[in-house]
C-alpha cells in the first residue's frame, strides 16, 4: 500500500470513528470497505463495451456531467431505487441525479447480462466524498430506455 493510500485509510477511519451516524450507515460501511480495495481507476473495456446503449448513455451522461442526457435515457415513468429510497418519474430522477450523481465519478468494473437488462458492478465516487463505494446497479431496459434501476452497495 502506498503512503498516500495509508494516509487515505487512516483519514477515512478517523472520520468514520468521529461520525457515528455515517459509520453505522450502509454508505459508511461501503466506503470503509472500498478504502482498502485496489479499485481500478478506469472502466473495464469489455464490461463497458457489453453495456446496453441506454445503460451506456447513463454512464456517459455521468462522465459528461450532463443531467439532461442522464434523464433522457429513462422512460417518463421510470423508477430509481437507490438503496431503498424511491424516485419515480423523470422530474424526481432529475432532482436525484442533480443532487447525488452529477459531479461524481463512475467506473464500470463488470457487467452481467440479465433478462430485463444488465447488472453492473461499479465504483462510484460522489464528488470527492471519502473513498467512494462499490455498488451493483440492476437495470431494466425496455424499448431502448431504462424503466428501472436498483442500486445496492456491494
Amino acid at each position: 500500500m502506498t503512503g498516500a493510500r495509508v494516509v487515505a485509510v487512516v483519514a477515512t477511519v478517523a472520520v468514520l470513528a468521529l461520525t457515528g451516524t455515517v459509520a453505522s450507515s450502509d454508505y459508511g460501511r461501503a466506503a470503509a470497505k472500498e478504502v482498502v480495495r485496489d479499485t481500478p481507476a478506469e472502466h473495464d473495456p469489455q464490461a463497458l463495451a457489453a453495456l446496453h446503449p441506454a445503460v451506456r448513455g447513463y454512464v456517459d451522461a455521468i462522465a459528461a456531467r450532463d443531467v439532461n442526457a442522464l434523464v433522457a435515457v429513462f422512460a417518463p415513468w421510470a423508477i430509481v431505487d437507490d438503496t431503498g429510497r424511491r424516485f419515480g418519474g423523470r422530474s424526481a430522477i432529475r432532482g436525484w441525479a442533480r443532487d447525488e450523481v452529477i459531479g461524481g465519478r463512475l467506473t464500470v468494473l463488470r457487467t452481467t447480462p440479465g433478462p430485463q437488462g444488465p447488472t453492473v458492478l461499479l465504483h462510484f465516487d460522489p464528488a470527492g466524498f471519502m473513498a467512494g463505494f462499490r455498488a451493483r446497479y440492476t437495470f431494466d431496459v425496455d424499448h431502448d430506455v431504462i424503466t428501472r434501476v436498483t442500486l445496492r452497495y456491494a
